[in-house]
């Protein structure tokens, strides 16, 4: 059973728990629980996370933690019972983890390791915390590191900043706003300190100044690693300063043994030392730590013969030293101990050796060296800072080694109380000493004792250094044979104070022998005592001493009889009268020095302070020594602080008249020392002296006379500094005062207390008298007044222990009264007074609420004059926050309400006038301070002081001008942000502080301002901070974390929800004026409906409907509330407001309301127009602000755009979309996109002079200025974006205007760019691009991309795969459909996202221009993938039971046609698809296009070998005969025959007939192909690939072999590949290379389409020929397999129309004379009419069928062209030779006609490879073996052409028939135009598999060649050279192509010839599509008027046109995917043969 916890109240989780029970919590470990139920093991509850989630869960995964619970039941809460910092700490650390795993993601490394670190650090320091075992002091400063670290952290993290106070959170409703702003202020500096210098100390509140922080350097000896000196060792460490040249702290010794340990083996481990109190200044000095090395042992190292073993003496070895500024910097950051290695050097010379540290320092080298690469002293160092207390705190470990505190040589710069210290410090400097008679310089030791006054040794009174015992005697170093040693040796004093007077100090000198004896001989000493008579100490300074002689027998036992000679100099002159017959004679030629420093805090060098401490000594010298006191140091005299206090006062009782005002300034002199930072640290022993040393009872009225006595003469007097060192010395002055009265009053019992008040009373009207001095003529008064206020508030506690609060506080509103007005005084004066009065507000005087009664008004007058003025602004407000403070912290009492109306009245309107004269200047500390002070007045004000403040008004105009001060200051609070971001505390206490006066102001507005008094700018000022409030970053809680958000709605719920009602209920009280802000509040109002609110959303939507009502009722339309909320939607929606809930209500409510209007119509149509804009605009957003890609981008401007102009005719914005646009476009180089989208705002401009304004970027200017200027913009993109076609008709158009204006400078301009343009069409390569259609299916996609499909425009070079990886990476959670059906609804409705793509063909609108014979195909490039609206795509698929025998019988293709809304290019790359047909392809008509397909893609590529250089590489030709010929063999077309060859299949399908004959055509035609490739390859191959070859051929016969059943008299018209080769009557067109892989499969998107060229390359150089034209040039050589005969007779059979018998035209025969490798090119040109042209199949797109008008017979014929080295054979008919040679008059034509077209004088090439020598031309099949034959004698080619109708010429062009040839050689005979040849490369592009049919149904890819019209390539040895013919004009060029027309065609019986020699003109007669080489120029040969007998026509079947490969299509067994099918070509009804023939030929020549 579940029963309430008691006890079990909060637990954290300590192991995750799944929820995996029925009503199961799921938990993570690490949260927190609250428990509310238990039962059996578990525990019911909720998680803190979710409070709103309650579960159960195990009782053993919670660790149960003490909590405080209130309010007990079902509302409990609970608060863990732990420190506060451990819960901010865990909550902080939660918050971390998720945005420190951020920072990896973002790559923010250093932060993301820095933020690990201290997160660690963080997580050790609570766990100390938990564990209870830290004392107060460690407890405070492990907080103090907690909170720099979560400060830091906070700041680093973007997070809020916590306010603190003694390390605690502080809670914002106890303390007053000012005090918050000052918590922010001092955290915030932490912070920056911390981020600065982790950790520094920081400045504790109420030190009134910084104590300076001593250093201190903990050193360490590890080791001395020596291997030489093998005796014991003392190694002395000390502290010396360069600059100074001296030493400045005591020695630290550490003796060793000859190992190199310590001596004394308890010291092990522990050879360390704390060289203390070292100031700042110090460490910036140049210190070094110096090490001396003195051994212990022989006189000489190296020579024991030196002196016995058993005698030891103190002997020099060697110094080290280590620079202090180069290590501080690592040890400053370090922190902890760091090893150093100090290299020891020895002295080269003895006598310097008290300089070598000197000279190793200076690197004096040649005075020192290093005995060995391995001595050096190891030693670490550790910076500590700090006082000693705090030293021995933190680092105990340190005090727990035995350490030996080395203390600085004299005193620290800060002297502590307690610090006592007698301390001599003995220099040993040097000696000079007689040899004595001897040969050597003696070796002198001193040893020295400290002797009592009794003669007596004292013991243990020297020390050599720290870390060693003290001893008795003291023996120097000896330095070997130095008469003048200069020892520097310091050794410490520290003896008894007791003992020190009468004691003295003896040396005595010895010489060491180095004999066998090795005595000490004693020959003289020196004496010093440490006081003189006086009874001063030795002072600080060198003494020379004298030298007594002596010698061992001397005795030193009576030591009065050397104590009364003179020591020294001074002394000497002290005593003259010596006797000299003394024992001891001094010697005068030999001295002795020291020099000597006190330390003393017991004992004075100084005579003055002596005198005055024994001046009952000198009764008379009083005055004196009272006036001397100045002159004695302050160490002196803070050393015996009490005594002399306790003198000073004695000599006042003694003689209060005489001495009282000497000791007054005596004591003001003391006093004003202690001020001294220094000294400061003394002023608790002063404090102390005065409440338990002090006795003088009478003192107070000596003290009270004097002072009073120096403020009455300030008037008077000129010097006055004495006077204010009293005023500064007013503080302690009025302690003794009170002290010595208290002392009084104890002893008499409260008499004369009457007395002491009146003195009190005169001596502050003397105070007044003095600040009441006009001081503006003295500066001296000045600063007595200035001293005076400084010091006044610091006696108010003094004051306060004799009267009561009232009397003191009167005493002071007097004094701070009689402060002349700010008018009066000047600046600095100003400051002092306000910094007293700050003084005063924040003394305890203040905080009794009985004298601020007394004293606010005071403080309140000077700061209301100085805010008036605008003066001293900051201590002002210091002033104001101190008050606040006070007032916050007693706001229980009852007076506080009288305060705050106090305040209210004096302060309020002057700060709110103050802070709107510092916003403006935007002084931001300032503004911070006087926003708190203004906050803290307006939080403690009650209904009452609103009320009082609102009734105070004298009128409306006084209300209005405070009501829009107010709101203004709160407007500028918002917009300036007074406060920063992360001060979320500060900011949400403001805003709480705000809507809560807004409230009470609101009711004063609507009462005072809404009827007749109605004021536009109050209520605009009011609804305009309304909405700002209500947008304030700050309070939209949604983007903060769930556990902020939860704190902040229970402490102050959400203040925007409280705004909003409160302006709706404001607007609908302002009734009919509501009309004054409609439209101008429509935009603010639209921002607030747009904050992610529900509620707020719900109050304020309706107000639309509101506007829309008033401004039906008054304008009887809403335009403006549409044009408004329209404009302002767009800008805030792209500014990152709104969402798609938003639009949903939007719609809802205002749906909901305008229902009820009359005007609901229009309304309706409003509403829904919004909210489809506003799908939109979300839409466009989303795709802006994210990392989404350009396509989505640019796809939703577009809609965006396209809604704008349609659907709301915003003309505006719709401009504003379209440069937005274009910009896009620009950024992702669609520069032809860009140019469209910048062409629709051109279009909307008119060639006017009509002004337009400034909008966007464009200046004013006239439209007409403004369209030129954007029509050259869209030239210039157009240019480069390549689209120069496009560009053309804007140059005409701009072109037109100039011309109209006579500007003919742009308009050559624009016409050299439109000529460029032309030149630019014909010269430069352009990639045709790829087309994929995509489709977005799922309700996941924006709105403007679901459930739709879009065709799109890829890059360059792209294909389908990468087009693919785009678009899934644009839609990362898409997943790509591996199917092209259409989706089903389950996946157009399902919440996911799914692409379907796949490539699409293009099928161009411009089909004119592809039919047209004479375009380039350069230009017909343009135009197959521009301005296109169809695509079409082809799937297949089996239709009925597939046939597992033969899968082609079932093989069925879907085709697919798109039509999209737009042409592409357009505005974007991609266009939504409008509408879709589908249509099927039965299995013979794709078998059709297969096999036709594969022809075109065989004689591409046969075509690229014959016209290669020699010796290329010809294994991809093998490859794909093989692919071919092999497929045939085991299957391939024999698949074809089993499947639609068969007699059922033809019975089953009578219909198909001609479809049937068609395939058999295209297979005989393919054998004919194959024969020619064998031809090449067997030309071209390897020797070593030869069986390959053969084993071809044999493959190839078999191949044959097989089809000659199913086509009888194939193998007569086979070519024989073994030597005679008879080809079917067409050239094969070139194409560009393939891959190999592209041979066996011509895949969909590769580069090198094996069905069609890339679709920038050239046209083929193939033959072509038209009906009427019918010259064709055969070239051929005699070694033909067949005779003339034959093949003529079989050309008769392949036309057997008898109407043409006979009519052969003239044909002209060349052959080459010459053999060469590479074959030459077949040429022709032609111009035929417009309406007759064809274009060739594509190859990778398939042809669209002529229609039945041009419905025409296939007719074959193969063009063999000559090759350079080797003839090749051809066709000839037999009537055509003249004994085997040329008629006379054709070969003069020939002459004349290459002569007039020689592009260059090389005779090895022919005039096709000189014109386009990059270009392969037009394949020719070589037929074998063939002997080359001379020109005139060789047999000659034949030439057979189609019949031409007789027909007459068109006026004006050269007619050629016979007679034409007549004229002698010498005449001129018909010249060709003279054009120059463009060199045209080859360039092999891409094409695609399903790229768009070419113009016309029906036209054929089988001849790769037809006749021609009399075109053929002539190698330039052949003829001799002629001049060049002059020009002609009259030629085809200058009549325009429409002007031939089919019946012309009929009736004319001549065709008129056009000669042409140009890349144009030879393009222009070439129609292959896809399948496009280059073209050469030819020769044109002229019409022979003979008519030879016709051919009959070959019988023609109608039939559809080959299909395209698609992906994957093997060609040996099965064709995965199809091409599309071409539509059924039909001829005329009643068409003749001669018109098929006609057709037939012109078909043929397309196809190229």
């Amino acid at each position: 059973m579940w029963t309430p916890t008691e006890e079990e109240k909060y637990g954290v989780v300590i192991c995750s728990f799944r929820g995996s029970v029925p009503q199961g919590l799921v938990l993570e470990i690490g949260e927190t629980v609250q428990i509310l139920e238990k039962c059996e093991g578990w525990y019911r509850g909720v998680s803190t996370k979710k409070p709103n989630v309650k579960g159960i869960f195990p009782a053993n995964y919670i660790h149960l933690k003490k909590a405080i619970v209130s309010n007990r039941g079902q509302y409990e809460t609970v608060v863990p019972l732990e420190d506060s910092i451990v819960t901010e700490v865990t909550a902080t650390l939660q918050e971390w983890s998720s945005l420190w795993k951020q920072l990896y993601v973002k790559h923010k490394v250093d932060l993301f390791y820095k933020l690990r670190h201290v997160m660690n650090e963080l997580i050790d320091l609570r766990r100390q915390l938990l564990s209870g075992h830290l004392t107060q002091d460690q407890v405070r400063e492990v907080k103090r590191h907690i909170t720099v670290r979560l400060d830091w952290g906070n700041e680093h993290l973007g997070l809020d900043l916590v306010p603190r106070k003694d390390f605690e959170v502080v809670d914002s409703d106890q303390i007053s706003v000012s005090d918050l702003y000052k918590m922010h202020l001092s955290s915030r500096q932490s912070v920056q300190q911390s981020t600065s210098q982790v950790d520094t100390m920081r400045p504790r509140h109420g030190e009134t100044c910084r104590m300076p922080v001593p250093h201190h350097f903990f050193l360490s000896l590890k080791s001395f690693t020596y291997n030489t000196i093998g005796e014991d060792t003392d190694v002395f460490f000390s502290l010396y300063d360069m600059r100074e040249g001296k030493q400045i702290s005591e020695r630290f010794l550490v003796r060793l043994n000859k190992n190199g340990g310590p001596r004394n083996p308890e010291k092990i481990e522990r050879m360390c030392a704390l060289l203390t109190d070292l100031s700042s200044k110090d460490m910036k000095r140049d210190l070094y730590i110096v090490a001396h090395v003195i051994r212990i042992g022989r006189m000489l190292l190296n020579d024991s013969k030196k002196g016995p073993a058993h005698l030891h003496y103190r002997r020099p070895y060697g110094c080290a030293v280590l620079s202090i500024l180069d290590v501080l910097q690592s040890l400053t950051e370090l922190k902890e101990e760091k090893d150093f290695v100090l290299k020891v050097y020895t002295c080269n010379n003895e006598s310097e050796w008290s300089q070598i540290h000197e000279n190793i320092i200076r690197k004096s080298s040649a005075k020192y060296s290093a005995p060995s690469a391995s001595h050096g002293l190891i030693i670490s160092l550790q910076l500590l800072r700090g006082d000693m207390e705090q030293i021995r705190r933190e680092n105990p470990m340190i005090f727990n080694r035995g350490l030996a505190i080395t203390r600085k040589l004299g005193f620290p710069d800060v002297i502590m109380p307690g610090d006592i210290r007698n301390d001599l410090y003995l220099t040993l400097e040097k000696g000079d000493f007689e040899r004595g008679g001897k040969s050597v310089q003696k070796n002198i030791e001193v040893t020295m004792y400290v002797l009592y006054a009794d003669g007596e040794i004292l013991k243990d009174c020297i020390s050599l250094g720290s870390g060693e015992p003290n001893r008795s005697s003291y023996h120097s170093f000896v330095l070997y044979h130095s008469n003048s040693p200069r020892w520097g040796e310091i050794i410490k004093l520290p003896i008894p104070i007791d003992r020190f007077r009468g004691s003295h100090l003896r040396f005595e000198f010895r010489h060491c022998s180095t004999k066998d004896k090795g005595e000490k001989k004693l020959f003289g000493f020196a004496f010093s005592p440490l006081m003189r008579d006086d009874g001063t100490t030795l002072s600080d300074d060198i003494h020379e001493l004298y030298v007594y002689k002596c010698d061992e027998n001397s005795t030193f036992n009576n030591h009065a009889l050397y104590l009364g000679l003179p020591c020294c100099k001074e002394d000497y002159n002290g005593c003259p009268n010596i006797p000299s017959s003394l024992i001891f004679q001094r010697s005068t030629k030999e001295s002795f020095f020291i020099s000597t420093q006190l330390s003393s805090t017991k004992l004075t060098q100084n005579v003055d302070l002596l005198a005055l401490l024994k001046w009952k000594a000198f009764p008379d010298r009083i005055m004196d020594i009272l006036g001397r006191l100045r002159h004695v140091s302050g160490e002196e005299i803070v050393k015996f602080l009490q005594d002399i206090l306790d003198t000073l006062f004695v000599i006042l009782d003694d003689n209060t008249e005489k001495y009282g005002l000497l000791v007054f300034q005596s004591l003001v002199f003391i006093i004003n020392l202690l001020r001294d930072i220094k000294y400061f640290h003394f002023r608790p022993v002063m404090d102390t002296y005065i409440q338990k040393h002090f006795a003088g009872a009478l003192a107070y009225k000596e003290l009270i006379r004097c002072l009073k006595w120096y403020m009455d003469c300030s008037a008077e007097l000129i010097r006055q500094d004495h006077i204010q060192e009293a005023m500064r010395a007013l503080e302690y002055l009025f302690k003794f005062i009170v002290q010595s009265r208290i002392l009084y009053s104890r002893a008499t019992c409260g008499m004369e207390e009457e007395q002491f008040r009146s003195s009190i009373q005169e001596l502050f009207q003397s105070i007044r008298f003095v600040l009441s001095l006009d001081s503006r003529n003295s500066e001296t008064l000045l600063f007595t007044q200035a001293a005076l206020l400084n010091s006044f508030p610091t006696v108010f506690d003094e004051l306060l222990q004799m009267f009561t609060v009232q009397e003191v506080a009167e005493f002071v509103r007097g004094t701070l009264g009689s402060m002349p007005s700010t008018v009066h005084i000047g600046q600095s004066m100003d400051v002092v007074k306000l910094q007293s009065i700050a003084r005063t507000v924040d003394s305890r005087l203040f905080s009794f609420s009985e004298s601020r009664r007394i004293l606010l008004p005071v403080v309140l007058h000077h700061i209301h004059l100085h805010l008036r003025q605008q003066k001293e602004l900051l201590i002002c407000s210091g002033i104001l926050g101190s008050i606040f403070s006070i007032v916050k912290t007693s706001s229980l009492e009852a007076d506080v309400m009288e305060e705050v109306e106090m305040m209210v009245e004096s302060l309020l309107d002057v700060l709110l006038q103050t802070l709107l004269t510092i916003m403006s200047k935007s002084h931001a500390q300032e503004a911070g301070e006087y926003v708190s002070c203004l906050l803290s007045l307006l939080r403690q004000m009650c209904d009452t002081h609103y009320q009082h403040l609102l009734d105070n008004f004298q009128s409306k105009d006084e209300l209005k001008e405070f009501l829009l001060k107010i709101f203004c200051v709160f407007r500028n609070l918002m917009k300036m942000s007074v406060f920063p971001r992360d001060w979320m505390v500060m900011r949400l206490l403001t805003s709480n502080i705000i809507v809560t006066t807004v409230q009470y102001l609101s009711s004063a507005l609507h009462k005072n301002f809404t009827e007749a008094d109605f004021d536009f700018k109050v209520w605009n000022s009011y609804f305009s901070l309304a909405v700002l409030f209500i947008n304030q970053p700050s309070l939209q809680l949604e983007i903060i974390t769930s556990a902020k958000r939860k704190k902040i709605l229970d402490k102050y719920g959400d203040m925007r929800v409280m705004m909003a009602y409160e302006l709706f209920s404001m607007w609908q009280n302002l009734g009919e004026h509501k009309i004054h802000f409609i439209p101008g509040m429509i935009g603010p109002f639209l921002g607030v409906t747009l904050v992610p609110q529900p509620e707020v959303r719900n109050i304020m939507i309706p107000i639309f409907h509101d506007m829309m009502d008033w401004e039906q009722r008054k304008n009887g339309n809403f335009k403006q509330v549409e044009a408004e909320l329209i404009d302002k939607l767009d800008s805030m929606v792209s500014e990152g407001k709104g969402d798609e809930s938003y639009r949903e209500l939007f719609g809802l409510l205002l749906l909901e309301k305008v229902e009820q209007e009359t005007w609901r119509e229009t309304g309706i149509s409003f509403v829904t127009s919004v909210t489809r804009l506003m799908e939109r605009l979300l839409d466009y957003r989303d795709c802006m602000k994210g990392e989404e890609s350009e396509n989505k981008k640019i796809g939703c401007t577009v809609n965006l755009m396209n809604f704008y102009k349609s659907e709301i005719n915003k003309e505006e914005m719709y401009i504003r979309y379209i440069h937005k646009l274009c910009d896009m476009h620009l950024q992702a180089e669609n520069y032809t996109e860009a140019a469209f989208t910048l062409l629709l705002y051109c279009e909307l401009l008119q060639w006017e002079e009509r002004p337009l304004r400034e909008f966007l970027h464009y200046p004013s200017q006239t439209e007409w200025q403004r369209k030129e200027g954007l029509c050259r913009k869209v030239i210039h993109y157009f240019n480069k974006g390549k689209s120069w076609e496009f560009g053309i008709p804007l140059c005409r158009e701009l072109a037109c205007q100039y011309e109209s204006l006579y500007d003919y400078q742009s308009l050559s301009w624009i016409r050299k760019m439109e000529a460029s343009y032309y030149d630019n069409i014909m010269e430069q390569q352009r990639l045709e691009p790829e087309f994929f259609r995509v489709g977005f299916y799922g309700r996941k996609f924006p709105f403007f991309l679901r459930n739709k499909e879009y065709v799109c425009r890829g890059h360059d070079y792209e294909r389908l795969e990468a087009f693919q990886q785009r678009m899934l990476s644009e839609f990362p959670q898409a997943v790509a459909m591996q199917h092209p059906n259409h989706p089903d609804d389950t996946i157009l409705q399902c919440d996911a996202q799914y692409l379907q793509i796949y490539a699409v063909t293009p099928i161009p609108d411009f089909v004119d221009v592809l039919q047209m014979d004479r375009v380039p195909d350069r230009v017909k490039s343009f135009y197959r993938v521009n301005n296109v609206r169809k695509f079409r795509y082809d799937r297949p698929f089996h239709k009925g039971p597939k046939d597992k025998e033969n899968e082609f019988k079932s093989l069925w293709i879907e085709r697919t046609t798109l039509t999209l809304t737009h042409s592409l290019p357009g505005i974007s790359r991609w266009f939504e698809v409008e509408r879709r047909e589908l249509v099927e392809v039965s299995p013979l008509e794709n078998a059709i296009q297969v096999v036709e397909n594969k022809n075109q893609e065989l004689r591409a590529l046969i075509s690229q070998y014959q016209h290669k250089q020699a010796h290329g590489n010809v294994s991809l030709l093998s490859m794909c005969l093989n692919g071919v010929i092999d497929a045939a063999v085991n299957g391939g077309i024999a698949r074809y025959q089993e499947a639609f060859f068969d007699k059922d299949y033809i019975t089953k399908h009578p219909g198909d007939a001609e479809k049937i004959t068609q395939l058999k055509e295209l297979m005989q035609e393919q054998v004919h192909i194959l024969g020619v490739g064998l031809a090449v390859h067997e030309k071209f191959v390897h020797p070593e690939m030869r069986p390959l070859h053969k084993k071809l051929i044999d493959q190839f016969q078999m191949m044959r072999a097989s089809l000659y059943h199913e086509f009888p008299g194939l193998d007569k018209l086979s070519p024989a590949c073994s030597g005679t080769s008879i080809p079917r009557g067409n050239v094969l067109a070139s194409h560009s290379p393939m891959s190999p892989e592209s041979i066996k499969m011509a895949h969909r998107h590769s580069p090198m389409n094996l069905m069609g060229t890339g679709r920038h390359s050239s046209s083929s150089l193939s033959s072509h020929a038209s009906s009427e034209a019918g010259n064709v040039v055969m070239l051929g050589d005699s070694s033909m397999g067949e005779a003339p005969e034959d093949l003529y007779h079989h050309m008769q059979l392949a036309y057997p129309n008898p109407r043409y018998q006979g009519s052969v035209t003239n044909v002209s025969v060349l052959s080459s004379s010459q053999a060469s490798p590479s074959s030459s090119s077949l040429s022709s040109t032609h111009s035929a009419p417009s309406q007759m042209i064809t274009s060739a199949p594509s190859s990778a797109r398939g042809s669209p069928s002529l229609p039945d008008k041009y419905r025409h017979a296939r007719e074959m014929m193969l063009l063999l062209p000559t090759h350079r080295d080797r003839p090749s054979s051809a066709m000839y008919p037999a009537a055509i030779l003249e004994n085997g040679q040329l008629p006379n008059f054709q070969r003069a034509l020939f002459q004349q006609v290459v002569g007039a077209c020689k592009p260059c004088s090389d005779p090895n090439l022919s005039l096709a490879e000189k014109a386009v020598p990059a270009a392969p031309s037009s394949w020719s099949l070589d037929s074998g073996a063939r002997e080359a034959q001379p020109f005139p004698s060789a047999h000659m080619g034949r030439i057979l052409a189609p019949p031409v109708p007789p027909r007459s010429l068109l006026h004006g062009h050269y007619s050629l028939h016979f007679d034409a040839f007549h004229h002698p050689l010498g005449d001129t005979p018909p010249a060709l135009p003279a054009r120059t040849l463009r060199k045209s490369p080859l360039h092999p592009i891409p094409a695609s598999p399903t790229s768009p049919q070419s113009g016309l149904d029906g036209s054929n890819s089988t001849l790769s060649g037809s006749a021609s019209s009399g075109v053929s390539s002539l190698s330039e040895s052949n003829f001799g050279h002629s001049s060049e013919a002059p020009p002609r004009t009259d030629t085809m060029d200058s009549v325009p192509s429409q002007a031939w027309n089919a019946d012309e065609d009929l009736e004319t019986p001549y065709l008129p010839v056009h000669y042409s020699l140009s890349e144009s003109a030879v393009l222009d007669a070439i129609k292959a599509q896809p399948c496009r080489s280059h073209s050469a120029p030819g020769c044109v040969i002229p019409q022979d008027p003979m008519d030879p007998p016709a051919l009959p026509p070959k019988p023609y079947h109608p039939r559809l046109p080959a299909l395209e490969h698609d992906e994957g299509v093997l060609l040996r067994e099965e064709l995965d995917r199809p091409r599309g099918l071409h539509r059924k070509a039909s001829l005329p009804p009643g068409s003749t043969k001669e018109e098929q023939a006609r057709i037939a030929w012109e078909h043929g020549r397309g196809e190229q």
